[in-house]
């Protein structure tokens, strides 16, 4: 009974990718291209998400900076932390929705481009930290789950939005990683050439 279950999702997560593959096509270069002109801008990237979206966006920064597949310059990126140390100024103070956006505006500039990651759109956190964003004239690139919410409205028409065509959080998370992927790879093939794929 488990392996059949286990087996199920194998199943349900290669549907979806494929599935994805046509739709998330061109966004995903859309989302490539604006990388490559930030960081070949000498701009840079930040990165977020909540919860365990926030530990994709700190692989994909990790992936920029040390390399995907090939050896290549660094790229400039860095993981904003949703750690609570950033809340704010005040002794015991908890979190605040506001700790992303404090660092955005503290490392953002002008050229720069804010990565994030959500399933859920209506998180407030995220949404705070692409206002920020704008604030600082950062364009944005945000993987989200099929219903962007909150987030597709704060989105402007110069941003890229990769919505996966699902719900489910596992499998959203699933291609997010593929995305972030293939992100890396495009970024890779642009600046370095044509690699056969194994």
């Amino acid at each position: 009974m488990l392996e059949q279950r286990i087996q199920q999702h194998f199943i349900d997560s290669a549907d979806l990718k494929y599935q994805a593959a046509q739709a998330l096509g061109a966004p995903i270069n859309a989302a490539v291209q604006a990388l490559l002109a930030c960081v070949t801008n000498e701009s840079k990237v930040l990165a977020c998400g909540s919860g365990l979206s926030s530990a994709q966006a700190l692989q994909f920064a990790m992936m920029c900076v040390a390399g995907f597949e090939r050896e290549r310059p660094e790229l400039a990126a860095i993981a904003l932390s949703a750690d609570a140390g950033w809340a704010g100024g005040s002794a015991g103070q908890a979190f605040e929705v506001g700790a992303l956006a404090r660092q955005i505006r503290a490392l953002g500039a002008a050229g720069d481009i804010l990565l994030v990651l959500c399933v859920n759109g209506d998180e407030p956190a995220l949404l705070e930290a692409v206002l920020a964003a704008h604030e600082r004239d950062m364009s944005v690139i945000a993987l989200c789950a099929r219903d962007a919410g909150a987030m597709g409205g704060v989105m402007r028409e110069t941003d890229v939005q990769v919505c996966v065509p699902h719900e489910r959080a596992a499998r959203v998370r699933e291609v997010h990683t593929l995305i972030l992927h293939c992100i890396c790879d495009g970024m890779d093939t642009q600046l370095l050439g044509e690699q056969e794929m194994l």
